[in-house]
């Protein structure tokens, strides 16, 4: 963020933070999703404060606000009859949604503290390792050597995160062979959902034609990378469950 900003103000370039799975993290001890003349976030039903859908825009910016929420309830003129000036958008969030939204932001702290424990649970049966991905061939670059060939992104000074998702990389080399593939259907096969991490934009088949600057490091955690399952409600049990399967599928 910091080095966004730097070239943001010396081309006077607005800035909108995409903060849609950041809400209760903070870096350097302030809020994500403030760090721009906009921050957007994400209510949808998987993330860490849900209400099944939509989400909201933030700014300090009063009079943006306005405009914003002029465009977002279809850009209504100020007039008896229903009469438009300007291309609109129904973009509202209904008075039930955001009631429940609301009550929701009463217990985030609570919501980042069960996500954190349930990283941390991860982190403490299956890894104990930090992964440093600082290269550009698609080797591994380690702190130290792994149990179970199953790393974890280190949390950086300054960072606070909220845990919203556990995220991790398989080594095939340290595992006998086995790959995040192998592990995702094992888990699957289980009725447990994984996934692998996000596919790279330019490897998308909308986007097969277009220009990509790439140095290898999105493909290669697209390759290895793996989403466990990590719900507030996730209970300790269930999560053993996981980590059991997981060691079984390594134990083979």
């Amino acid at each position: 963020v910091d080095e966004v900003h730097a070239i943001a103000d010396k081309y006077e370039i607005p800035v909108v933070e995409d903060s849609a799975e950041a809400l209760g993290s903070t870096y350097k001890g302030k809020k994500c999703g403030t760090f721009g003349a906009f921050g957007v976030l994400s209510f949808n039903g998987n993330k860490i404060i849900t209400t099944s859908g939509a989400g909201a825009l933030l700014s300090d910016d009063e009079e943006m606000i306005q405009k914003a929420r002029f465009l977002a309830t279809q850009a209504r003129d100020d007039a008896p009859h229903y009469q438009h000036s300007h291309i609109g958008y129904n973009y509202r969030m209904s008075n039930i949604v955001a009631g429940v939204g609301r009550g929701q932001m009463k217990v985030l702290d609570e919501r980042v503290a069960q996500r954190r424990a349930v990283h941390e649970r991860y982190f403490n049966e299956l890894g104990k390792t930090w992964l440093e991905v600082e290269n550009t061939n698609k080797q591994f670059q380690i702190t130290n050597n792994s149990r179970t060939g199953i790393y974890f992104l280190k949390e950086p000074e300054g960072y606070f995160s909220n845990r919203w998702l556990t995220t991790v990389i398989i080594n095939p080399e340290e595992t006998g062979g086995v790959t995040r593939e192998d592990i995702r259907l094992a888990l699957e096969e289980e009725n447990i959902e994984a996934r692998p991490l996000w596919k790279p934009m330019h490897l998308q088949p909308i986007f097969k034609n277009a220009q990509s600057y790439t140095n290898g490091i999105s493909e290669w955690l697209f390759e290895y990378g793996l989403c466990l399952p990590s719900g507030s409600n996730m209970s300790e049990e269930d999560q053993r469950r996981v980590i059991s399967f997981i060691r079984r599928v390594l134990n083979k």
